[in-house]
Parts: C-alpha cells; structure tokens; sequence
C-alpha cells in the first residue's frame, strides 16, 4: 500500500543532509524505541522501513535516483492511483494531497509505517489510516496479529492529538479527540493503563470545557449551554459538593476549586445559580447556602418577588444559628427588603465590619436611625457587589425606589404577620413619622469623612462563605475580596425617598392617626427603656457570643492567593519572593518578644503599603485567613495608584499563651497610628487619618518555631 511517507522524514533528516549526519540520525533512530506496550512485530516492522531509507540514502547512486523521483513527486502533479491495482486498498486520492512523497509498504510493514508517522506527530493521517484499516471488512488474515498494535497507535493519536488541541484552546475538539481514544479501547477490551491515562486527562479538562461553554456569547446553541452546566453538575458530584473532598481527578484543591467557581459565577444567570445553589445546599454545604443567598436576593430584587428575600433570610439565619458565620450586614439589608426596619436595625447592631458600618452612618446624620445610610449601602451593594456576579444582571440597575413602589412588593410586604406592629414595640427608634420621612427625603447625606483605611480597625473574623463572595473584572479573571466595599459619596435623595415604603405603611399610617397624643407619649416612653434594655442586653449578648464563637467555631481559612486564570494549568499562587528584611521572632514568648512580633508587623505593614508595594514581606509575619485580607488590601491600593505612610506606637498590654496548646497565644496591645494617604501622589487629608490608643487583640500561632499573627481584632 501507498504511505504518505519518504525516506528523510523517517530518519528525521533534511534532504540536504550529509553522510556524517545520516548516519548520525540512523543510529539514534535506532535507539529510540516505542512505547512498551507494542508487539515484538510492530517494533520490528518499523525497524525494518528505518533501515530500508539508511540503505537507499546512504548509497550515493540510490540517492540520486530517490532524489530525482521524490522532488518529481514534491513538484509536479500527482497522477491519481488506479483503485484496481492490488496495493490500493484505500481511495488514496481523498487522503493525500498533491505533491506528497509517498512509499509503497508492504502490508506487513503497514503496523511500523503508522508506527513512524505516530512518531513524527502526524495525527490526523493516522486516524485516517488506521480507522480505514480497522474498519475494512476486507482486509487481510495474515494482518491480524497487527490488530492491537494498530488499535494502539490510533488510541495514541487520539491522546496526543486531544492534548495538542488541549494547548490551543480547543478544548470541545480536544475533548472529543480523548473520548474518541477512550471508546475505541473500551470496545476492543484492552489496554487498560492508557484508557486510564485518557480519563485522567479527560478529567483534568473538564473545568476547561465548563469554563469555554459557559463564557460563550449569548446566540449560543442551547446544547452546549447545557452541556456545560451538565458538566459542572458532573464535577460537583465527583467532588461531593462545592465544599466536598473527594478526588474528582481534576487535581483541583479545596482552596483551587472555590476560585474556579467564583470564576465561572459570572457566566451563569441569576435562575440557573439559585437553581444551582439551592440544591447545592442541601448536601449540606454551608458555602452553597451563602452563594444562594444571593441569588435569591439578585433574583427577588431584580424580578420584584420578595418572597425568594424571604427565603434568603431563612438562610441567613441557618448560617447565623447551626453554622455561627458574621452574616449580619446581609441580615440588615434582606430585612430591609422585606420592610422589617427593626430586625434590621438589631442585625446592625451586631455588625462587626468596621467599613460598611462606618458607611452607613455617615450617611445617616441628621436621622434619628441608621435607615438612610443602610439603604444607599444597599442600593450601591446591589449594584456594585451583587448583580456583577450575574451573567444577566451585569447591566441592572439597582433601585430601592422602584422596588418598594412595585404593587406586588407592597402587597406582599403588607402580607406580612404584624411585622410593623413588632417593630413598634420593640424598636421606635427605628420608625418615623411621615414628615420625617420627607424631612430625610429632602436633606442631602454628608460626604464620608474616611475612606478605606486600612488600620487594624477594618480586621475582622471573616468565614470562608464571606470570602466566597467576591468581585470580578471585567475580562472574567477573578480578583479576591476579603472586605467589604467602601462607596464613594453621593447623594441620597432617591434612596431615602424610599423609607416612605419601609418605614410607615398606608395601614400603619391610619392606626397612628386613631392614637391620643397622651397614648403616644406613653408609649414613647415606655419604647424608649425597652430599647435601652434591649441595647444592654445585645451588647452583653453580643460580647458573650463573640467569645463563645472563638473559642467553640474558629474561623475556616479565607481563600489565599490570586484568583484562578483561565489558563488553570499556570501557577495558581505567586512564588514569594525570597529573603525579608522583616523576620518572624522566634520562642520563648514574653512581653518584649511580644512587641517585636506586633513591630514586625507594623513594619511589614507600612512597606506593603510603601511606593514599593511590598507586599512579600506580609508572608513573614502573617498567616491566613488575616494574610490574604492584607495582601488584597494591598492590590487595591496598588490598582488605584495609592500608598501611604505609617509612624506607630505600640505598648503591650498583656500576653496568654494557651495553656493547652503551646502554639498559641494571644496578645493585646495599645497601639497608635498615623497614616499619610497619598492618592496619584498627592496627600488626601481626608483619607488620612491619627487613631490613638487604640486596644487591639492579636491571635498568634507558631510556625516553623516562629511566632505569626493569624488574626487581629480592634477591642475598641
């Protein structure tokens, strides 16, 4: 038979070669041997045409006349081969194009020659070949004992062709390349440890592809939709859930795994991730529940059904209560959604994140609640943290105005079992009357005073399912978020305008109108001591369960390094630079030792946020989950084109090594700071900022036998 082949490709030789390197290339032609799993035939077949082309080339006259015939063959036209002679047992014209080399194989050699091309990273022709080989009924006895070697060379050109499309990005193709490698084995019954090898590398591409089908444009067929969201269903239960520890093959850790779906979130809808998600959770899966969390609240926002904010809010306190997470900023903002001012109100009172809170009041001066500037946080948190996480939401607007002025928001918020009667009574601070409302609709909210700082006080205790949540880029890369987003100011007219809705009902607005003035101020008074009670009574409650939830529900580890690429086979964490001016102190821990470890931070903390941007220096001195929160705080003030300058003060206060664990300790101390913010070089005084004496607990552990902060917390 005819083979697309010549004497120089099979010894790997330019036709312009010398003696000296032919012979050269004829023995290490020889040396290289094929995979083990072929026949003693296969390997001897091949041997056989290797020796063949040494033989022609190496004899000068033999040479000139190879030479004559293959550069007629290379360019003049070839004539198409007669079907009828015996040698052309396939329609050669519909697989070589013109102006090829060929040789004529006899059929025993027929393994060998496919064997070569194999060899020579000509994919596609052995398919060609081999699959016409395997599939003529009519081939001949004597080429039976070259049937698994011949099944062996296509499989291996499926595998190699499948990775090389892998490289190219064409992962469907490459995908169906392997698939194709791994039938033909699983038909033939042979060859386990390769099909084996196929399906590792089957599942290795497989956030490739749900990556690549979920990122395609709208238009797409909705097969390939749903081929990619079948494939993810497929991943997550190998994996046994988004949280799951199973080997799904993928070679995804835990840790990999969450950023390949804060990846792809953006690329699925709001019903497709509430569906999702939704069943996710019932594995159970804390981190499912969160990330259902909000789609139930993009969806019942966007789409005006407040009944999914109400489911939402059941799992938000499913989180706060079987699994104690810091969910409070999400509690405020689905209760205001649902008109429930006053669970608002208590789930602020809760918050622990300095930023956000801090947000919220400044922009509720002048109020006698914090109504107003939670409702622009949530206004702009929908906008700008929700929706993006969207594939159809990325260009919605969000409107609290709308929302409440919606009939079926009012209709069924009014529903709702004596919510605003409960709100009365337990909190009146929280409500208003109507001039009030316009008295607030009417005032413009003062601009924040400071913006972003990133003193000890914006450390807090964040479970991983927070830092699930985070923002993306616009090109789809994934960039980490470990707090929350400080907006800029603006103006809350339209916003407060909407507390109308929330506040005062048209049916509570009837009741009040039936109450004596003597009724009112009896109530008042009374509301009043309730509420001073009830905030004692919170902020006892509220120090007893941070202490009870540190001691009893340390929390999980935040997501540590860059964001997963697309390219998933790069280094998924950046090497840290080696060496560091700023070394961990090592044991025994004591009040001085105590202070170098709270200077050595200090220190690395004013060069991570130096011109410089050092943010190496943070690895010798933290540890996760605080060191991922620094390092992102870093990459934003690096991404805005700021940095600062930092002069500290620090007295330790006292130092407690766990009696029961000698690698643990903690200690608080009194330090002050003064930062100088500099913004495209030039000081902002009103993002700079002096806090003095400030307490602040750090939660050290010992590693390598030194002494690292794994957490901090502003005491007050």
């Amino acid at each position: 038979m005819q083979i697309p082949l010549d004497y120089y490709r099979i010894l790997g030789l330019p036709v312009a070669a010398s003696h000296e390197q032919l012979q050269q290339a004829y023995r290490d032609r020889l040396l290289q041997l094929p995979r083990r799993e072929y026949s003693a035939a296969a390997i001897a077949a091949r041997k056989q045409l290797i020796e063949q082309a040494y033989a022609v080339l190496s004899d000068p006259e033999q040479r000139r006349i190879y030479d004559t015939n293959y550069f007629a063959h290379r360019y003049e036209q070839q004539p198409v081969p007669d079907d009828t002679q015996p040698h052309s047992e396939f329609p050669v014209e519909d697989i070589f194009t013109l102006h090829t080399p060929i040789i004529d194989v006899a059929d025993h050699l027929f393994a060998g020659a496919l064997l070569i091309l194999q060899e020579l990273g000509e994919y596609e022709l052995v398919l060609t070949l081999g699959n016409s080989y395997l599939n003529n009924s009519n081939r001949q006895p004597n080429n039976v004992p070259f049937h698994s070697d011949i099944v062996l060379t296509v499989t291996l050109a499926y595998l190699e062709l499948g990775r090389e499309q892998w490289q190219q990005g064409q992962y469907e193709s490459a995908a169906n390349s392997l698939q194709n490698g791994e039938q033909l084995l699983s038909c033939e019954g042979i060859l386990l440890s390769i099909r084996n090898e196929i399906l590792a590398d089957l599942n290795k591409l497989r956030p490739y592809r749900i990556l690549a089908l979920l990122k395609e444009p709208e238009g797409t067929s909705l097969e390939r939709r749903y081929l990619g969201l079948k494939l993810l269903q497929d991943l997550l239960d190998a994996r046994g859930g988004i949280d799951g520890t199973s080997d799904d093959g993928s070679g995804l850790s835990l840790d990999d795994f969450l950023r390949f779906i804060q990846q792809i979130r953006s690329y699925l809808t709001v019903s497709e991730q509430q569906s999702l998600f939704e069943a996710e959770s019932k594995r159970p899966s804390a981190v499912a529940n969160y990330l259902a969390v909000y789609a139930l609240i993009a969806r019942g926002f966007t789409q005006r059904i407040p009944v999914l904010i109400s489911q939402a809010k059941q799992l938000l306190q499913h989180l706060a209560t079987v699994k104690p997470q810091d969910v409070y900023l999400e509690q405020a903002i689905s209760t205001l959604l649902l008109g429930q001012t006053a669970e608002a109100s208590r789930a602020l009172e809760l918050l622990q994140e300095y930023e956000p809170l801090e947000f919220i009041r400044e922009h509720s001066q002048g109020s006698p609640d914090l109504l107003p500037g939670l409702c622009l946080y949530a206004e702009r948190w929908l906008q700008t943290e929700v929706f993006p996480q969207f594939r159809d939401l990325q260009h919605q607007q969000a409107s609290l105005k709308e929302y409440f002025a919606d009939k079926h928001v009012q209709a069924y918020l009014e529903a709702l079992p004596n919510q605003i009667e409960a709100s009365q009574q337990k909190a009146p601070a929280m409500t208003a009357t109507s001039a009030k409302v316009d008295r607030i609709s009417q005032q413009q909210v003062q601009p924040v005073r400071k913006q972003q700082t990133t003193t000890d006080v914006a450390v807090d205790d964040v479970a991983i399912t927070t830092s699930v949540i985070n923002s993306t880029t616009n090109n789809g890369a994934l960039v980490p978020t470990t707090k929350r987003t400080t907006y800029a100011p603006g103006n809350s007219r339209q916003t407060s305008s909407a507390l109308e809705h929330v506040r005062v009902s048209p049916r509570k607005r009837r009741r009040r109108k039936k109450l004596s003035l003597k009724r009112k101020t009896a109530l008042a008074v009374l509301a009043l001591a309730g509420l001073l009670a009830s905030v004692f009574l919170f902020a006892l409650l509220g120090q007893a369960y941070s202490w009870l939830r540190r001691t009893l529900y340390p929390a999980p580890p935040l997501l540590p390094g860059e964001q997963l690429s697309v390219e998933l086979n790069r280094p998924l964490i950046a090497i840290p630079t080696p060496g560091s001016q700023f070394s961990p102190v090592a044991e025994p821990l004591d009040t001085v030792t105590s202070e170098q470890v709270v200077q050595s931070w200090l220190s690395a903390k004013s060069s991570a946020f130096s011109t410089n941007y050092a943010v190496e220096s943070l690895q010798n001195i933290l540890v996760d989950p605080t060191l991922a929160q620094w390092q992102q705080r870093v990459r934003n003030d690096r991404a805005n084109n700021r940095h600062r300058q930092f002069q500290h003060s620090v007295k330790i206060d006292s130092v407690q090594v766990n009696p029961k664990n000698s690698d643990l300790a903690i200690v608080q101390a009194i330090v002050s700071e003064i930062a100088q913010v500099y913004e495209n070089g030039q000081l902002n005084q009103r993002a700079s900022y002096a806090d003095q004496n400030l307490r602040v607990r750090y939660d050290l552990v010992r590693r390598n036998n030194a002494w690292r902060i794994r957490q901090m917390q502003v005491l007050n």
